[in-house]
C-alpha cells in the first residue's frame, strides 16, 4: 500500500509581502478599473473614513472632561448634574454619530469590494481555463486555486478593513499627537512622544519576531501531522517493511525540534512579557508621575489631566494597530502581483463567442504529420517526438502501438493542438493546423482518455458536456450508442443519478461509457481514444470496445494502443520507439516482420494472456 502524502495549504501568512514601493501601489491602482459606475460609492467611503476618524478624536476630548468635575467639589449639585448631564449627552450623540459612519464606512468598503472582486474573480477564471497546457504543466492546481480563493480573500480583506484603517489610524494618531500638546502642556506631551511611540515600535518588533517563532512551532507540529497521518495511512507497507522503528526515529526526531522550539519560544515570550510590565507601565507611571506633579503645581487641571489621558490610549491603539494593518496591506500587494501575473500572460486565442456543435466549416478529417519534432517547454532537454511522419484519411484509424514514454500521448495532444510541434508541420485536410481557429476545430474533435474524469453533478449534466443543447432523445441516443442505457436505467434516480466527485460513485466501465456517450453526443470529426479499455475488466472492456466501435465509423481515429488485440483492424498502425517511427502497416503486415517491434510485442503479450 502506498503511503500518502503530506500536503501543506497555502494560509494567508505563506504569501510573498510586497514592499510599500510606489511601483508596487501602482500596479495595484489597476484594481480600480474593476469599480465601473460604484467609483462614487468609493468617494463616499473615503468621507465616512474621514468621518470616524475626526469622531474618534473628538471622542476623547470630550470624554476626559468627565475627570474635569473631580475637582469640582464646590459646585453646586444641580449646577454639577446638569453639567455631567450634559456632557453625557455630548458622548451619547458622538457614540450614535460614530455608529453611523462607521456603519457608512463598512457598508460602503463592501459594496466596493465585492464589486472589484466579482470583474477579479471572473477575469483571472477567464484566463486560467483559456490558458496553454503546458501553463498547467508547470504550475500546480493547489496554487492556482490558491490564487482565486486565497489571494483574493486577502486583497478583500485590504480593502474593506485594512486600507480604512490605515488611513483612520493614521489620522487619529497624527491628529492625536498634536490634541496632546493643544489640551496639555509641552512638559508632559514631550515625554509622551520621546518614550511611548519608541516602545511600541521595539514591542512590535518583539511581537513579529515572536509570531515568527510561533509559525515555525506551528510548522513543525503540522510536519510530526504528517509523519503520524502518513504511518497510519500506509501501516500496510510499514508492517510489510518492518520499517515500525524507522517511523518512530523520525516522530522522535521531529518531536525533539518542537520541544526545542518550544523552549525557545516560551523564553521569547516570557521575555515579552517582563519587557511590556517593566518598560511600557513603567514609562505610563512615569508619565502619570510627571502628570501629578504639574497637578500639584497648578499647572495641568483635571479635565487636562482626562483629555491627556483618553487621548494617549487613543493614539497608543492607533500607532500598536498601523504595523498590522500595514502587513496584510503588504499581503494584499504581493496577492494583487499574483493574481495580476495570471492576468497578464499570454492565453490561447479561444472564441469564446463560438456556439458548440454547429459545425459550420467542418472537416473532413484527412490528417497529416510531416517530420514532426517536440519538447515539452518544461523539459527542453528532452527530445520527444523525432521526425515523426505519418497520414491518416477521412475515416480511417490509426493505431499507435509503443512502450512507455515512446511519444504516443504526445501525438494525442499534438492532434488537439495542446501544444505546437517545435518543428515539422502537422496539416488536416490539407491545411496547416495552425491556419484553423482553435475554438473551431477543437470543437469537431473528441477525446475518450484513459482516466475519465467525470464532472460533480448528474449522469445527464456529464453527457451534455458533449453539446450542451443537446435534446432529452439526443441524450438518451447517445447513451444507447455508449452501451450505457441499460446501467443508468438500472438507477432510481436514472439519469439524474449524481456521479460524485471525478465521478466516483461509477465504476470505471460506467465511468468510460459515460464519457463515450458525451463524445457521441458532440459528433467529432477527429477522434483520439487513449488507451480507453486498458485499465477495465473483461466483461467491461467487451462493453465498452463495442461502444467504441460504434463510436469510430465514418470518423478519423487516433488510437493510442495499451492490448493489441483491440487494434487488429486498423487502418494502419504506427510503431514508435523513444519518439521514432520504427513500424508502419495493418496488422498482417507487421506480423510478417520477424524481426520487428510489433511482433515482438504481440508475441510477448499474448504468452502472458
Amino acid at each position: 500500500m502506498a503511503k500518502a502524502t503530506g500536503v501543506k495549504h497555502k494560509s494567508k501568512d505563506d504569501i510573498p509581502k510586497a514592499k510599500l514601493s510606489r511601483e508596487n501601489f501602482k500596479k495595484s491602482f489597476r484594481l480600480f478599473r474593476y469599480l465601473g459606475k460604484s467609483k462614487w460609492v468609493f468617494g463616499l467611503g473615503m468621507f465616512f473614513v474621514a468621518g470616524t476618524a475626526s469622531v474618534g478624536l473628538y471622542f476623547p476630548v470630550v470624554a476626559g472632561k468627565m475627570f474635569g468635575y473631580l475637582g469640582q467639589t464646590a459646585m453646586a449639585a444641580d449646577l454639577f448634574k446638569d453639567s455631567v448631564k450634559g456632557t453625557g449627552m455630548e458622548l451619547f450623540i458622538l457614540l450614535v454619530l460614530q455608529g453611523l459612519v462607521s456603519f457608512g464606512r463598512v457598508y460602503t468598503f463592501s459594496i466596493v469590494t465585492e464589486n472589484i472582486l466579482k470583474g477579479l474573480r471572473t477575469d483571472t477564471f477567464n484566463k486560467l481555463v483559456r490558458m496553454p497546457m503546458h501553463f498547467f504543466s508547470k504550475n500546480q492546481v493547489a496554487d492556482l486555486s490558491s490564487r482565486l480563493s486565497t489571494d483574493i480573500n486577502v486583497i478583500s480583506e485590504a480593502f474593506t478593513v485594512n486600507i480604512a484603517e490605515v488611513i483612520r489610524q493614521t489620522i487619529v494618531g497624527i491628529g492625536g499627537l498634536c490634541l496632546l500638546v493643544y489640551f496639555t502642556s509641552w512638559d508632559v506631551a514631550k515625554w509622551f512622544i520621546i518614550i511611548i511611540p519608541p516602545l511600541t515600535i521595539v514591542a512590535i518588533l518583539y511581537g513579529k519576531k515572536i509570531r515568527g517563532y510561533s509559525k515555525a512551532l506551528q510548522d513543525k507540529i503540522s510536519e510530526s501531522s504528517i509523519i503520524v497521518s502518513e504511518a497510519l495511512t500506509g501501516i500496510t507497507s510499514v508492517k510489510a517493511f518492518t520499517n515500525e522503528q524507522l517511523e518512530i526515529s523520525k516522530y522522535d526526531r521531529v518531536t525533539s525540534e518542537i520541544r526545542r522550539f518550544g523552549i525557545k519560544y516560551g523564553v521569547m515570550r516570557g521575555s515579552f512579557f517582563a519587557f511590556i510590565i517593566m518598560c511600557i507601565f513603567g514609562s505610563i507611571f512615569f508619565i502619570l508621575y510627571k502628570m501629578l506633579l504639574l497637578m500639584k503645581a497648578g499647572e495641568l487641571s483635571s479635565e487636562n489631566f482626562g483629555i491627556f489621558m483618553m487621548l494617549s490610549l487613543f493614539v497608543a491603539g492607533s500607532l500598536g494597530g498601523l504595523p498590522e494593518q500595514l502587513a496584510s496591506i503588504q499581503r494584499a500587494l504581493g496577492a494583487t502581483d499574483r493574481v495580476f501575473e495570471i492576468i497578464d500572460d499570454i492565453h490561447e486565442k479561444i472564441n469564446l463567442a463560438h456556439r458548440n456543435n454547429l459545425n459550420l466549416n467542418r472537416v473532413k478529417g484527412d490528417l497529416e504529420f510531416k517530420n514532426i519534432q517536440f519538447t515539452y517547454p518544461t523539459r527542453p532537454d528532452f527530445v520527444v517526438l523525432k521526425n515523426v511522419s505519418f497520414s491518416a484519411k477521412a475515416g480511417q484509424t490509426i493505431a499507435l502501438v509503443g512502450s512507455s514514454g515512446s511519444g504516443k500521448s504526445t501525438l494525442a495532444s499534438l492532434t488537439l493542438r495542446f501544444y505546437e510541434p517545435n518543428g515539422g508541420e502537422y496539416t488536416i485536410d490539407g491545411k496547416r493546423s495552425v491556419d484553423y481557429e482553435l475554438t473551431e476545430l477543437r470543437d469537431q474533435m473528441a477525446i475518450v482518455p484513459q482516466d475519465v474524469l467525470l464532472f460533480g453533478g448528474t449522469i445527464r449534466d456529464n453527457i451534455l458536456y458533449g453539446k450542451p443543447n443537446a435534446t432529452e432523445a439526443e441524450v438518451i441516443e447517445a447513451s444507447r450508442q455508449a452501451n450505457a442505457y441499460d446501467f443508468i436505467m438500472s438507477f432510481p434516480d436514472k439519469f439524474n443519478t449524481m456521479v460524485g466527485d471525478r465521478g466516483i460513485q461509477l465504476s470505471g466501465g460506467q465511468r468510460q461509457r459515460v464519457a463515450i456517450a458525451r463524445a457521441v453526443l458532440k459528433n467529432p470529426s477527429i477522434l483520439i481514444l487513449d488507451e480507453a479499455t486498458s485499465s477495465l475488466d473483461s466483461e467491461s472492456e467487451r462493453l465498452v470496445q463495442e461502444a467504441l466501435d460504434k463510436l469510430m465509423v465514418g470518423r478519423t481515429s487516433i488510437v493510442i494502443a495499451h492490448r493489441l488485440s483491440t487494434i487488429r483492424n486498423a487502418d494502419k498502425i504506427v510503431v514508435l520507439q523513444k519518439g521514432e517511427v520504427v513500424e508502419m502497416g495493418t496488422h498482417q503486415e507487421l506480423m510478417e516482420n520477424n524481426s520487428g517491434l510489433y511482433q515482438k510485442l504481440s508475441k510477448l503479450q499474448y504468452e502472458l494472456n
